[in-house]
């Protein structure tokens, strides 16, 4: 019972819409610049234990659209293309949970596309007062942000030249762990995927 629990409370709390928030675009500035291996992370017991703190059990909503569009880090384009798929709905996700060991969970907006649902931009709001300031976003398509175990993984579809948007060649899977005051990159893997199972390119068969 005890490890149950040890490992929800490590997932944190995590609520995926599509509705009410919105922003993503790769420019990670100063928040990505750094790299750091496992063992930094073992060796400052500062920076673990500020990752370890609970986030508040019951996160506020936010209103992710609004939230996206006020930002002056967003880029234009991703804001001038933010807009409802159908009726009032828009094409967000949003994802809560404990990124940087704040005492209100952090809050994970992906912006995708209406028709396909790639992923545009990807933001990290972290919130400070009364307000909520970004410390991560990614704008190169195809990007989404997840929160994993107290880390944000970033996925970024890998297209080579005659790939279709259904049949990416690939993927990076960056995950990131929050230090002191920014994310800095903990681990990378690529992944590449088979072009003979579920592709355009497979192989004809002999008739």
């Amino acid at each position: 019972m005890i490890t149950a629990a040890a490992v929800f409370a490590a997932l944190g709390l995590s609520v995926s819409a599509c509705g009410t928030g919105g922003t993503g675009a790769r420019d990670e500035g100063p928040a990505l610049s750094d790299s750091a291996a496992g063992s930094a992370r073992d060796a400052d017991p500062s920076v673990s234990a500020a990752a370890s703190a609970p986030a508040s059990p019951t996160p506020d909503r936010v209103d992710a659209v609004r939230l996206v569009r006020a930002d002056p880090g967003v880029s234009t384009a991703v804001k001038r293309d933010l807009k409802p798929c159908v009726g009032d709905e828009y094409p967000v996700d949003v994802s809560y949970g404990n990124l940087t060991g704040g005492t209100a969970a952090d809050v994970v907006i992906n912006v995708m596309t209406c028709g396909d649902a790639v992923g545009v931009g990807s933001y990290v709001y972290r919130e400070e007062g009364d307000e909520y300031k970004n410390v991560f976003r990614a704008e190169e398509p195809p990007v989404y942000a997840e929160i994993d175990r107290g880390d944000l993984v970033i996925t970024q579809q890998v297209y080579e030249k005659d790939d279709s948007v259904t049949y990416p060649s690939g993927e990076e899977v960056i995950t990131y762990h929050w230090r002191a005051t920014r994310f800095t990159e903990q681990a990378r893997t690529h992944n590449d995927y088979s072009k003979v199972v579920g592709g355009e390119s497979a192989a004809p068969t002999d008739q």
